[in-house]
């Protein structure tokens, strides 16, 4: 089959790799017809993980199920299917309580907990930005589609994904229907965490970013934007809430947040999120961050670390959520928010490419050249 494969930094080669297929009685083989270039991709693509060479990416995927294992009794051949990007078995303590981003069972570290398609230290499990990909404890894993989903896959594959994180990181926050929120990051999940405020009558949604293209985005679904280029986004923040500050905030960048002049610091939405959110507010955090970067320019975070401003999070009473999102908790009630046509959260997709162009789209999406926002690439076509 041909899938796109690791082979170092910003080197992504489509090739013949074997193909995919059914290994255990619970495993379901899927043929993908549409998955996403991540902004969790880049993390790899950059070369700051660990991530083998010759592995295959992708995390974020949907398709048609072409054969099944003898023990999977729901999900059955021809259906369509989109796949959490946590591989999770559904019978481990984490998993019986919601946390399927934690299953104990699917990475064999025992030292680790969760796994994922095509991801560094989260298993060896093989990505889907290929023809075919097997997926474990099938019946539990596949989310079954509606018909309508063939006719409207851009829509359903953010169901892998950017959708339910997007949400996570309002549910992380604590975010309530009349509520103010900020939201650090207007890539994919931002957007989505500003779908889903939207989504759940949040009073005021405020999107901060330096990318036109992605703040428009923002702003057609009646965010307001910010733009951090022009002026301290603490203090934007705080004029738009009439000093209080927001009642809850998103932190959807992570470790690689830079500054209007390009320098890299892992700190700077998080802290900048304690100073624009209000005493006793909430915070989700939803962007990746990582126990170690030996590769970062900041000297703290090679070991993981960040100088956070602590005190006045503690002296401003704040709570604060972390990690990645179980996105088997939400992705059933998203679908049905899709279905019903009150939400249709493709309307961030900018490029949809073949397999066979995936490199370049890699390669545009990060330089976050104007106009990439978020990049689908069909296998099948």
């Amino acid at each position: 089959m041909k899938a796109l494969v690791y082979e170092g930094t910003r080197d992504v080669v489509v090739k013949d790799v074997p193909d995919a297929r059914i290994e255990r009685p619970t495993d379901v083989l899927v043929k993908i017809t549409t998955t996403n270039i991540c902004g969790s991709d880049l993390h790899m693509y950059e070369g700051r993980t660990e991530m083998e060479t010759g592995r295959t990416l992708g995390h974020e995927n949907m398709g048609e199920v072409i054969a099944i294992g003898e023990g999977i009794d729901r999900v059955r051949v021809g259906d369509l299917v989109c796949l959490p990007f946590n591989i999770s078995c559904g019978f481990c303590r984490n998993c019986e309580a919601g946390k399927t981003a934690y299953c104990l069972t699917t990475n064999p570290d025992p030292t680790m907990a969760g796994a994922a398609y095509g991801f560094a230290g989260m298993g060896p499990h093989s990505g889907g930005q290929a023809e075919l990909l097997r997926v474990p404890y099938g019946d539990h894993n596949c989310l079954v589609l509606p018909e309508e989903a063939r006719e409207r896959q851009s829509d359903y594959v953010m169901l892998s994904d950017v959708f339910p994180t997007g949400w996570h990181a309002t549910e992380l926050a604590g975010l309530r229907a009349g509520e103010s929120v900020v939201i650090y990051g207007a890539g994919p999940v931002g957007l989505m965490a500003a779908l889903s405020a939207t989504l759940k009558g949040a009073g005021q949604v405020m999107v901060v970013d330096r990318h036109p293209d992605r703040l428009a985005l923002a702003e057609r679904i009646g965010a307001i934007p910010v733009d951090d280029t022009k002026g301290s986004a603490v203090d934007r923040i705080n004029e738009i809430t009439n000093g209080a500050g927001a009642d809850r905030g998103c932190e959807c960048v992570g470790y690689q947040a830079h500054d209007a002049q390009g320098q890299e610091h892992p700190n700077a939405t998080l802290n900048n999120l304690v100073h624009s959110v209000k005493f006793t507010g909430g915070i989700g955090v939803v962007g990746v961050f990582v126990p170690q970067d030996p590769n970062s320019p900041d000297s703290l975070y090679q070991d993981g670390e960040v100088a956070f401003d602590y005190g006045l999070h503690w002296f401003k009473g704040q709570t604060m959520g972390t990690g990645q999102c179980n996105v088997k908790a939400y992705n059933r009630q998203l679908c049905g928010l899709i279905q019903q046509g009150r939400a249709r959260p493709s309307w961030i997709v900018s490029h949809e490419l073949p397999l066979a162009e995936a490199a370049e789209g890699y390669r545009h999406f990060d330089a976050r050249d104007d106009g990439w926002t978020k990049v689908l690439l069909h296998p099948a076509a």
